[in-house]
Parts: structure tokens; sequence; C-alpha cells
């Protein structure tokens, strides 16, 4: 199996679809080269087959694999960013962080622990989930490394209740314990496409005192993309940023596969473009979770959650310079 290269001594890039079909060879993301054929990776696509935190749907411990198998046909170009993702920074899979399936709190350790270690040899991760419980663990790792971050939530759900069953750490809960852990930058984290019934008006002021603003799926509907977008990016600032995306933050009709459906989501192409908008930012880490493959049609979920993922990737790419223009 050949890999194309990048410039001289550059990256090592995806396997060349000329010469090994796409339908071919052992599905990496994006067929990209795996943790053991580089000495150093820019960015680590890892995935975390974990969904016992799940409160409705199981099965997005099969989401890493669907994911990777839908990544096949992504391209080394990305057009909508004007940049080669793969050709200027190296990115690998880096396989994935295996967990316990039936005790909660050691598999949260498990990913904690795999992240670390991860990132002593990766600067940055794309992880896959997995349920959103990970994102927990994932925080953990990033905030010992960078303090605490501005967290972009995308999600149909705010993810930030006290308990399920009396159990502290599900699905639901990551974000109020990474606030009361003081991972997250209180001033510039925002959740993004939230929608909806809600248990009560407290969900939405323990929210607030949480330290996350909202933009709603209704008032991207009214508003607009762009509107969001500069309300997001004015919000975020220059805080290092962490952003975390539950796949049900797409309208089951562009993404039915997920645990948790809510009907009146963003379309993938609206998710998309708000991930470009923020290609000059300093994204210190990301997570794409909840795909349940049992419930995808035609890997529609799949092909959103790689794409989201590659947007991402292509997003954490640096960009060079602009050359100042002195002439008169």
């Amino acid at each position: 199996m050949q890999q194309t290269q990048g410039p001289a001594e550059g990256p090592i890039g995806p396997v060349d679809a000329s010469v090994v079909p796409r339908f071919a060879g052992i599905a990496t993301f994006a067929r990209l080269p795996r943790i053991g054929e580089v000495e150093h990776a820019d960015i680590a696509v890892v995935g975390v087959p974990f969904d016992s935190g799940v409160s409705y749907r199981p099965g997005a411990r099969f989401g890493p694999s669907h994911v990777r198998e839908a990544s096949r046909l992504l391209r080394p170009f990305n057009p909508a960013q004007q940049i080669s993702p793969f050709a200027v920074q190296q990115v690998v899979d880096a396989g994935d962080i295996a967990v316990n399936p039936f005790r909660i709190e050691e598999a949260v350790e498990q990913v904690e622990a795999g992240a670390r270690a991860l990132a002593e040899w990766a600067d940055r991760l794309v992880v896959i989930g997995g349920d959103h419980t990970i994102a927990l663990p994932l925080l953990r790792a990033v905030a010992d490394r960078h303090g605490p971050v501005a967290v972009l939530h995308f999600d149909a759900h705010l993810d930030t209740w006290d308990t399920y069953f009396g159990a502290p750490i599900t699905h639901g809960t990551p974000f109020r314990r990474a606030s009361e852990e003081g991972l997250i930058d209180l001033t510039a984290s925002m959740h993004v496409g939230t929608r909806g019934p809600l248990y009560g008006v407290e969900d939405l002021t323990d929210d607030a005192r949480l330290g996350f603003a909202i933009v709603t799926s209704e008032e991207i509907e009214e508003h607009g993309v762009a509107a969001a977008i500069e309300r997001i990016r004015a919000r975020i600032g220059d805080a290092p940023l962490y952003i975390s995306i539950d796949i049900d933050v797409l309208d089951p009709a562009h993404a039915p596969g997920t645990g948790t459906p809510e009907a009146g989501g963003m379309t993938s192409r609206e998710l998309l473009r708000i991930i470009r908008a923020l290609a000059d930012r300093r994204i210190v880490g990301a997570d794409v979770v909840e795909v349940a493959p049992a419930y995808d049609h035609a890997q529609l979920t799949g092909i959103a959650a790689s794409h989201v993922a590659y947007e991402l990737i292509s997003a954490m790419a640096p960009r060079q310079e602009e050359e100042s223009d002195d002439r008169p």
C-alpha cells in the first residue's frame, strides 16, 4: 500500500486513491497513516468506543469505526478553507483508547490517561466518540496543559444536568462537572444549536451560572448563520478553544444515527460553515461524539461526522502570514 507524500521532508499524507481504491485497505480516518508510521504528529485522530453513559439509545461505541469508514471519500484539498490540511501538518490515526465498558468511573480515568499519553506525542487531538461522557476526561487533559479553556459546545442538549439516577458522570452531565472542576473559561464558553423540551426553566438558570451562553437552533433559523458566527466569535475572543460536537446538533434529517435525536436542528451545511469561521482561533482540541450507526441510514450520520472532523482538522491547520504590501 503506497502513500502520497507532502512537500519534501514534509508530512505523510493519505493513501493515494489512484493506487489503492478508496473501498480497499485499512479504514483509518481519511486513509491517513497510522500512529506507528510517523515519529510525531501535529494532530492525532483517536477513537473512544464507549457508550455506557447514554440515557436513551445505545450504540455510539461503534461510532469511531463507522466514521472512519465514512471518511474514505475525503480528499486532500479543502476548497472551502483553501488549504491542504494533511500537507501543512502531520495528521495520523492513533487508533482507539480502549476503556472499561462496565464501569463509567474507570472508563473516564482511562480516557484521561490515554489522552494525556497521546498529548506527549501529538500536539492536538481530534477525538471520535463514543458518547458525550468522554468530554469530561478530555477536558481534564486539555485544561491541565492550557488552563481553563473556552468550550464551544454544539449539541441539541445542554449537557449541564446534575445527575441521572444518582449518577454524576453521564453523557448529560460532562459540562456541569467540567465547570465545577474549573476546567472551562466561564466568560468564553457557549452552547450552539440547542433546542427541544427541558425539564424546567431552572435548567437554563443553572446553565448560565455554570458559565455558558447559548445560541439556540431557533435563533440560527431566525437570524441566520452569519449572526450566530458573530456572537460565537465575540464570546470566544482569544481564549484557547476546545470544540465539542454532539452530532445530534444536526437535524435528524441530516444525522438520524444518534442516541437522543431532536427535531428542528441545524443542517450539516450550517455546522460546517460555523466551523470554518473559527480557523483563525486557537483551537487546542476537539471531539465529535454520539454517532450511533445502528440508527444510521446510507451513512448519512457517518458522512456528516467525517466531514465535521475534516473541517476541524482544516481549521487547526497553520496559515501563512499574509505578506505586507508596502507599495504606495
